[in-house]
């Protein structure tokens, strides 16, 4: 046991049980139907009905930019909350966490693998969005602003992925997807992720700070100019502190 855990401790290896642990999570999840495809497609093809369709005769490219920023982010918060809250409860529930406790791994390879998937699926969206909006959606972007709003959904995934953590430290296996969309669809709609917050009651838009999928779209919002002219640094700030409060949650209840 000594000897697995020298070697466990080898820098080589250690970067390499990272790497092989991010690899291995993703092509799994990758090969999930359940997960991957409504994963990749749901926010691409609504970008298509509502972002290109739709928005042809209602907005025109502005409703596109609009839709192109929220529907980027609706699509991060589905691939970190079920990445995260829904494979987290089944692992817990199969004792699949007690086991990877007992390899001779690095501590942090099973959390950082998780965080490195929900980056790339972010990331395959954010493309994906990307070529649609720009080929079919008419939106046209300077290079930076492409750049940043990439840089926002990939970022934008840590506080989803705490939420998510902490979901599926709670409930089990087979509670967790209601749990997940419990969370996932009203806080879409009542972000204005879907449709914007001046076409609702005040109350709406009232409430919508106390959203992070909110702080997270109005970033994204603010990168094409169409953010309601909050400041930056407090959306990052809101987010910032969502996301080390409920990975110490997390944290503390998967200890027990």
């Amino acid at each position: 046991m000594n000897t697995l855990a020298s070697i466990a401790s080898r820098p080589d290896t250690t970067l390499r049980s990272y790497r092989l642990e991010a690899k291995y999570e993703f092509l799994r999840l990758l090969r999930t139907p359940m997960f991957a495809v409504p994963t990749l497609l749901f926010p691409t093809l609504f970008y298509v009905l509502f972002g290109v369709l739709l928005a042809g005769s209602r907005g025109g490219v502005a409703a596109s930019q609009y839709l192109l920023a929220t529907y980027g982010v609706f699509g991060v918060m589905g691939a970190a909350l079920f990445g995260f809250g829904v494979s987290v409860a089944i692992e817990r529930e199969n004792g699949y966490l007690e086991l990877k406790r007992a390899l001779p791994m690095p501590p942090g390879a099973y959390l950082l693998a998780k965080m490195a998937m929900a980056a790339l699926f972010c990331a395959i969206i954010s493309l994906l969005l990307a070529v649609l909006g720009a080929s079919l959606g008419g939106v046209s972007l300077a290079p930076g602003q492409w750049a940043m709003l990439w840089l926002v959904n990939i970022a934008g995934a840590l506080p989803f992925c705490a939420i998510g953590l902490y979901i599926g430290s709670l409930v089990g296996g087979s509670g967790a997807p209601a749990v997940v969309n419990l969370v996932y669809m009203p806080m879409a709609f009542l972000s204005g992720l879907w449709m914007p917050l001046s076409v609702l009651p005040p109350v709406f838009v009232q409430l919508a700070p106390l959203w992070p999928a909110w702080h997270l779209g109005q970033l994204a919002l603010k990168v094409v100019g169409r953010d309601a002219g909050a400041s930056a640094v407090m959306h990052v700030a809101v987010l910032a502190a969502i996301t080390v409060v409920f990975f110490l949650l997390a944290r503390r209840r998967l200890s027990r």
